[in-house]
């Protein structure tokens, strides 16, 4: 367990390394400098110990330092992951868990495929449509004066709100979810165990509860990076579509309008939220799947 936790420690780090190189090079895009490439990898080098000290410059469309603008975003954000991922779980576990059923595997297969594929504005905008013309909610698409106030809230319109935003990324993480239940249980059912198994007397339901669930679940956990990955992809076009202001609507404007320390410094917070969740999650599948052979 020691060596696996030391492996994937080195794992996170490398890629938070990777994420902040990655970030003080867009980020000296924006700073003064001659051309050239010379110049450019001097600023980036830079923009890299800048990082180092936490400074991370200033934002282009507010003149506010880019943390400070971060930081009023992120909760709004965090929170609609937080409530996208709890609906992800809630949906896509038992669909997981049923559709990794070997009869039931074969059939809805691709069906699956078709329905993961669709991109994810899709989603956002056919539930805008569903809900503004088929339930009469208020629907906050492109429009300021209808912008949804917190996801956590007890008053009723702001929960009609934030309802399908919270819907467009709990569907993405819940086909996500899905996914990785579908592949572990895929891997699972040619495992040489089973055999054996049935041999003892063991009865498929007690194989399936009893050695196959923990190791689903622990595939479930090792992919728990590509679930926080699909789940702020979502966020992102959540936030745009219903125009919520958070960090990932933040992000899409600062793209657009070349600010680009702002960019540099979402795009690393989300990559360590990313990275940290697949450290997380490994671990956890690790210790799951090897419970009591240690």
């Amino acid at each position: 367990m020691l060596r696996f936790s030391a492996l994937q420690a080195g794992r996170l780090a490398l890629g938070l390394l990777g994420a902040i190189l990655l970030a003080a090079a867009i980020s000296a895009i924006a700073a003064p400098r001659a051309p050239g490439l010379a110049p450019f990898l001097e600023a980036t080098g830079l923009r890299l110990w800048a990082f180092v000290q936490l400074d991370f410059g200033k934002s282009a469309i507010s003149g506010l330092a880019a943390a400070d603008e971060l930081g009023r975003r992120l909760p709004e954000t965090l929170a609609l992951v937080l409530a996208g991922g709890g609906l992800a779980l809630v949906v896509g576990t038992p669909l997981g868990l049923l559709f990794g059923a070997s009869p039931i595997r074969r059939t809805v297969a691709p069906l699956m495929q078709i329905a993961t594929a669709a991109p994810v504005f899709c989603a956002g905008l056919a539930l805008a449509y569903g809900a503004a013309h088929l339930l009469h909610w208020p629907v906050s698409v492109n429009s300021q004066a209808a912008a949804a106030g917190p996801i956590f809230s007890g008053e009723a319109r702001l929960l009609e709100l934030s309802a399908l935003p919270v819907l467009t990324v709990g569907l993405a993480g819940a086909a996500a979810v899905q996914l990785a239940l579908r592949r572990g249980a895929t891997e699972n059912a040619g495992e040489a165990y089973r055999t054996g198994l049935r041999r003892l007397g063991l009865s498929a339901l007690e194989i399936e509860w009893v050695y196959a669930v923990p190791k689903v679940i622990a595939s479930l956990l090792a992919h728990a990076g590509d679930i926080m990955l699909a789940l702020l992809s979502a966020t992102v076009v959540a936030e745009w579509v219903f125009h919520r202001a958070g960090a990932a609507d933040l992000f899409v404007k600062s793209v657009a309008l070349e600010d680009w320390n702002m960019t540099a410094l979402i795009l690393f917070t989300f990559a360590s939220l990313t990275f940290a969740t697949e450290f997380a999650g490994r671990i956890g599948a690790y210790a799951l799947a090897n419970e009591g052979e240690e």
